[in-house]
């Protein structure tokens, strides 16, 4: 038996030795040493020896087990080694090739002009003012002096949450929140989303608005006509003018609409112009005393100004932007030129 123990061992060792894999070395660690193994089968013949010859002859086989085991482990670390090795030169990396060039992202037309027309304002003495999305109809239209029948209220135009709750359809719901908890003199604009029941190629039922308001003593429609000039010629360029057009806001009076001097063809008219040479940006006023009275602000002493712009407007002006859905669309091709 010793002698085939012997011949077992030269086996297991020459078979070890030449094996090429770590799968290679599971099939032979199992046919030498698992339960199924040559060896297993040496110690199942002890039962047919005598007593006292069992112990030396368990000793010799576990020996040999110890032995095929020993071999086992030292061409394991040698083929695990091997297998490392040709890795790493598989993923050797060639650090004088170029690297890959890193695209990198840019702000969307949206957050860029709404960062400038901050910056604008708050260069011309100006604080920021926030305010929810989601309002209540004091704020959003009684407190802005709009009539319980006025168009605006309809579902067909504004979107009802709950009973009175709503989301704004304008940021003017912020000018109302500061004036409820500051006195004059106020100085804000209120950049934000806002929300209408509208969707087309001009329109969005989701966008953007930067609402201005100042309250002073001795503020007239000539200082609202400065301020909207001064900024326009800082947005759009000194050769852009603005004008006023008569019109109807509940919570101003007297009203006007905002436009400005096509930025396209300066005023000789266009396909953008229609034709007219000019271009609507928003809307103005001086702000209703009844909404002073409301709001615990004295109209005898006080008077102030305010206006909207719609910030998706000035960017598809200054960004030629044919259609404001693509500034919601998110195609890759479109913002990548911003």
């Amino acid at each position: 038996m010793k002698e085939e123990l012997n011949k077992i061992l030269a086996s297991a060792q020459q078979d070890i030795v030449q094996a090429k894999t770590l799968n290679d070395l599971v099939v032979l660690r199992s046919r030498f040493t698992g339960k199924k193994s040559i060896l297993n089968g040496f110690m199942q013949k002890i039962g047919a020896l005598p007593k006292e010859e069992r112990p030396a002859f368990g000793q010799i086989v576990n020996e040999a087990k110890s032995k095929i085991e020993v071999i086992l482990n030292t061409k394991e670390t040698e083929l695990k080694e091997r297998e490392y090795e040709n890795t790493l030169k598989k993923q050797k990396i060639d650090l004088t090739m170029p690297s890959r060039r890193i695209v990198r992202g840019a702000l969307h037309p949206i957050t860029k002009i709404w960062r400038e027309v901050e910056d604008i304002f708050i260069s011309l003495g100006f604080d920021v003012a926030e305010g929810p999305d989601i309002e209540d109809e004091f704020h959003n239209f009684d407190a802005l002096n709009t009539p319980a029948d006025h168009p605006a209220r309809e579902l067909s135009d504004t979107f009802y949450l709950e009973n009175d709750v709503l989301l704004r359809t304008q940021t003017s719901t912020v000018q109302v929140r500061t004036m409820e908890k500051y006195k004059p003199p106020i100085r804000i604009i209120s950049p934000g989303s806002c929300y209408r029941n509208e969707n087309d190629a001009s329109h969005s039922p989701m966008f953007h608005q930067v609402e201005a308001l100042v309250v002073d003593e001795g503020i007239t429609f000539a200082d609202l006509r400065d301020m909207l000039n001064a900024f326009v010629k800082k947005m759009f360029g000194d050769d852009i003018e603005s004008r006023f057009r008569p019109h109807f806001f509940p919570f101003t009076e007297p009203s006007a609409e905002i436009d400005i001097v096509c930025v396209k063809c300066k005023g000789k008219g266009c396909n953008v112009c229609k034709g007219s040479g000019w271009l609507e940006m928003g809307g103005a006023g001086m702000v209703d005393p009844n909404v002073f009275d409301m709001l615990g602000i004295d109209s005898e002493k006080y008077t102030g100004y305010a206006f909207g712009l719609g910030m998706d407007r000035i960017a598809m002006l200054k960004y030629k932007i044919p259609d404001m859905r693509m500034l919601f669309e998110n195609d890759i091709r479109f913002l990548r030129q911003f």
